[in-house]
């Protein structure tokens, strides 16, 4: 029994260096010197030796510890990590005010009222969720795809600006934070000048450096690395109330211990968003850290709520980049890639040049008429831009140091890969090979769709094992992955015989999905994750969706002419249903999505409103709930599937718009007759 002295004496000790730590990383303002905290330190681990039962993962003896990891675990996300729009000119960011105003019409008078945002800079580092039970840090995860990351617990525990005990009050019994995890710059020239002394590769720019050091399997490494913090959002909570606004929640993680960027300001309008933007640009140099523009959000909570989200970011928010880096090289020559659905893309091959922070050897020319409105040529020089991860691409040609007799750039006739016809559809910019799935091209870059993770998510079945694979003819199409055998992956340059039962137990594992994940993997064009779960909910089997036609894809929300004719022609195509047919009998299946309670029953099927203005019986929200209950769906914009605009009392720009492409305006009263419910006087 560890007697009381004991007791108490540790949890001294820990109040102390906690305290410390935070003063010393956080507030950057150390009260004591290093030697006096090393001796605290020591007194603490000599406690623990002597007494490990007294050791808990949250002492700060416990930053760095424990034995390399094999691998990463997944970790899902308590509530998705969307990414945010970006925008990248004045005018972008006076649009997104617009669209603003435009949906909180109604709860927001822009004559009499000004929207306030919180205005921070946008570091240039790594997205991370922090999960705290009773106040201790449990769990750190990387964004991954939004949805599910990588749990690096270990890692984040050896960044000294995040605490592993939370400090003050009001503590909730679960807490999730998010914050950008980024290398300081001075941490970075130290990392380079040491490697460059043991001679080894250096990094290219701070963020590259602090992906790898969070993602090292040793956590003592990560800890060299000299990591920091900033915390930007508070996630899911438990038992605990949000502040009213985002920058209250700011206050607040500081208040628990937490570093926030000190740089976050509220302004008030979009005018104060530029000159903040100006401001913050003219200091970018001599910040400790690289950031790569600023970010914009509505500072009022309730407002965040009303906005709501599209599919991968949330409304209410703005990410303004800055601009982006150009330079000047040869473009040496052409050549032509063939994408996952056929699109011939011309690459531009560049004499290689450091721009945006990475040598850049290869630019996107985008398609032949780009190519022709720019007037480039090979053996041009050229204006190269890269901005952030965007893909490098060809700006311009400097006609002034134009060789005497330059190459034209021309579309070759037939696939690169198949030597299949290439064709172009009228009205479209993109010129595709006719192979369809048996363009090798084509068919490889399916598989690796078919295989991600927001498709089948086979484990280990990553884009250099697909080539591998594919390159011995060992797979050719989707079909073949469930074909697979052990011995067959375990000779294999660099697999073994547990790499092969890992994967085939992964291509197992697969074959229990969902209906939107197996309609999303199948790679039909224009159908992303957010429209096969809409197809999915719809028709809730694949048979229903194979017969369907184009009038009934379209009474689908976010369904056009297009994406229906995508639709129609992926099943019209024998060589899929061939393929759907193999692997159903390999064995692929799903659960019937659920159905909609009654929604056969539901009076409102079918139709689309939109609500506008103010009423007086009930509150806007209030109506969208009840005329959702009766099957209708309530959007924020007019379309031309609008049934019916219900105008309240001051009814804007919404109005107007319906009036002039001949929407059916309709009353509160109207509104009323059709939920049941009478009108107040």
């Amino acid at each position: 029994m560890i007697n009381e002295a004991i007791k108490i004496e540790v949890s001294n000790l820990h109040k102390q260096l906690h305290h410390h730590n935070h003063c010393y990383y956080v507030l950057d303002n150390p009260e004591i010197p290093d030697s006096h905290y090393d001796k605290l330190l020591q007194a603490l681990q000599r406690l623990e030796n002597q007494h490990p039962e007294i050791k808990t993962p949250d002492s700060p003896t416990q930053r760095v510890g424990g034995a390399p990891l094999k691998k990463f675990k997944a970790a899902t996300h308590l509530l998705p990590m969307l990414s945010l729009a970006n925008a990248f000119s004045s005018e972008a960011v006076q649009s997104f005010e617009r669209r603003l105003q435009d949906r909180l019409d109604g709860h927001f008078n822009p004559e009499t009222q000004t929207l306030h945002f919180m205005a921070e800079p946008k570091l240039d580092g790594l997205a991370v969720s922090l999960i705290y039970e009773q106040g201790v840090l449990i769990r750190g995860a990387t964004r991954g795809d939004g949805q599910t990351g990588e749990d690096i617990t270990h890692n984040v525990r050896t960044i000294h600006s995040i605490p592993l005990t939370l400090k003050g009050d009001n503590i909730p019994p679960l807490l999730e934070v998010r914050g950008e995890v980024y290398m300081p710059k001075a941490s970075f020239e130290k990392l380079n000048k040491n490697a460059r002394k043991a001679g080894k590769r250096t990094f290219m720019n701070p963020r590259n450096a602090a992906a790898g050091s969070l993602r090292q399997l040793d956590p003592k490494a990560t800890a060299k690395r000299l990591l920091a913090m900033y915390c930007y959002s508070i996630g899911k909570t438990e038992d605990w109330t949000l502040p009213t606004t985002h920058s209250e929640s700011i206050k607040q993680l500081k208040h628990w211990g937490f570093s926030v960027c000190p740089e976050n300001k509220v302004v008030t309008g979009i005018q104060a968003c530029l000159d903040y933007y100006q401001s913050i640009g003219e200091k970018r140099a001599s910040l400790p850290y690289e950031i790569d523009g600023v970010v914009y959000k509505i500072d009022d909570l309730n407002l965040q709520k009303q906005l709501g989200f599209i599919s991968k970011s949330p409304r209410w928010a703005l990410a303004h980049k800055f601009p982006a880096q150009e330079e000047m090289t040869l473009l040496e020559t052409v050549d032509f890639q063939v994408g996952r659905t056929g699109a011939i893309t011309p690459v531009a091959r560049l004499a290689p040049i450091f721009v945006g922070g990475v040598t850049v050897t290869n630019a996107t020319l985008h398609n032949m008429d780009e190519i022709q409105r720019k007037d480039i040529y090979i053996g041009d020089t050229v204006i190269v831009r890269r901005a952030g991860d965007v893909i490098p691409e060809v700006v311009r040609a400097v006609p002034d140091k134009r060789p005497p007799e330059p190459q034209p750039i021309i579309m070759p006739t037939h696939c690169p890969i198949c030597s299949a016809e290439i064709i172009q559809l009228e009205g479209e910019a993109k010129a595709r090979c006719s192979g369809g799935l048996y363009c090798p091209a084509q068919a490889k870059q399916a598989i690796k769709h078919f295989a991600s993770r927001k498709a089948m998510d086979i484990d280990g079945l990553g884009d250099k094992l697909v080539e591998q694979l594919f390159d011995l003819t060992l797979i050719q199409q989707i079909n073949d992955l469930y074909q697979l055998k052990t011995e067959q992956v375990a000779s294999l340059e660099r697999m073994g015989e547990k790499s092969a039962h890992n994967l085939i137990q992964a291509l197992e594992t697969s074959k229990q999905t969902h209906l939107s994940h197996f309609i999303y993997a199948l790679g039909i064009r224009e159908v992303g994750e957010s429209t096969a779960k809409s197809l999915a909910q719809y028709f809730r089997s694949l048979d229903t969706l194979q017969q369907a036609d184009s009038e009934t894809l379209q009474s689908i929300d976010d369904i056009g002419p297009i994406v229906a004719d995508r639709i129609l022609y992926f099943f019209s195509q024998q060589h899929n249903l061939d393929v759907i047919e193999a692997l159903i009998a390999a064995g692929i299946q799903w659960p019937t999505p659920e159905k909609t309670p009654n929604e056969d029953d539901l009076p409102l099927q079918g139709h689309h409103y939109v609500l506008t203005g103010t009423f007086s019986s009930l509150k806007r929200t209030e109506a969208k709930t009840k005329l959702e209950k009766l099957g209708a769906k309530v959007t924020a914009s007019i379309s031309k599937k609008t049934t019916a605009v219900f105008a309240g009392k001051k009814a804007g720009s919404k109005r107007t718009k319906a009036e002039k492409i001949g929407i059916k305006i309709s009353s509160e009263a109207d509104l009323l007759a059709l939920i049941g419910e009478k009108q107040e006087n």
